[in-house]
């Protein structure tokens, strides 16, 4: 019966017990793929890795992420989770630490960049592996009652709520302030209506909805749901965080900008979470996105399998 080791870490935060809990094998070699889902199963958050050797020497390490019920090709607070259990080793797979990771994951390679004071990882910054994409819009009156809210609450002024991915697609709908964002409640039956009405890739019908911080700009408040992913809301979601600052940084009428945005998630769960965005667009297009944010160790254990 092989044993594996994982340790814990709350991402996008620099606090114990807030942001987006994450379960990290350091070693998955001898797993199966049920074999991981099962464990990702038995941790319950919203995702957990499994770090194998890498196809390709030149890289790092490959990366596998499960959700509870799904692997995924990308996720954002994974690799920024992953990245900064990995960086505080001397080597992986008896290749030396450096500043810089390569990922291999079925999005694509994740390129890492870690920051350190005095030797320790302070906070991670990941590279989106995709270009953005958009999909379907979804119409508004199907997100209200996916969240149980008045469809007037659903702005529609810059965009209607529409598929968008950047290596994980989530459906992004406005509301109208944090009033209404603070009262949303999934309903099952609207959610399952709407992964059949729009099947995605991925977690399918996961829904990410934002405030604009007027007084602030470039500070946004989200929360994210995929109830039918047993993710009943996510802490912290970096991947639709990347997406959505690609998109909106798309949307503006330059046809160059380095933006950067602030996405702050998890506040109604108890579980502040901090995500920073930096965002380049040249010539029209979005050409770079990098996900950043600290972590901070929590548990450490075995598994036997």
């Amino acid at each position: 019966m092989p044993t594996v080791e994982f340790v814990t870490v709350d991402v996008f935060t620099a606090e114990r017990f807030t942001g987006n809990p994450l379960a990290v094998v350091t070693d998955a070699r001898g797993l199966s793929s049920d074999q991981m889902q099962q464990i990702a199963a038995e941790f319950g958050y919203s995702e957990s890795t499994f770090v194998l050797p890498p196809e390709d020497p030149a890289n790092t390490a490959r990366v596998r992420i499960f959700t509870p019920t799904v692997e995924v090709p990308f996720a954002g607070h994974p690799n920024v989770g992953t990245a900064y259990v990995l960086g505080q080793q001397t080597e992986i797979f008896g290749k030396p630490v450096g500043d810089s990771l390569r990922f291999e994951e079925h999005a694509g390679i994740v390129e890492v960049d870690l920051s350190r004071e005095a030797g320790a990882v302070l906070s991670t910054s990941i590279r989106a592996p995709r270009p953005l994409t958009t999909g379907e819009t979804v119409s508004a009156e199907l997100v209200a009652r996916c969240i149980s809210i008045d469809v007037k609450n659903v702005l529609t002024a810059r965009h209607e709520p529409i598929f968008a991915s950047v290596g994980l697609a989530f459906v992004f709908g406005e509301l109208d302030g944090l009033d209404t964002l603070g009262h949303t409640v999934p309903d099952f039956g609207a959610f399952r209506e709407a992964a059949a009405r729009y099947p995605g890739d991925g977690l399918g019908f996961s829904l990410f909805l934002y405030v604009r911080d007027n007084a602030r700009p470039g500070h946004i408040r989200a929360r994210m749901f995929a109830p039918l992913d047993d993710v009943p809301e996510d802490p912290a979601t970096g991947s639709a965080s990347a997406a959505l600052a690609a998109y909106l940084v798309a949307s503006m009428p330059e046809d160059d900008a380095n933006q950067h945005l602030t996405i702050e998630q998890g506040v109604e769960m108890g579980r502040r979470s901090i995500i920073e965005l930096d965002v380049v667009k040249r010539k029209g297009e979005v050409t770079d996105v990098r996900i950043s944010g600290r972590s901070v160790f929590v548990m450490r254990g075995t598994i036997d399998c």
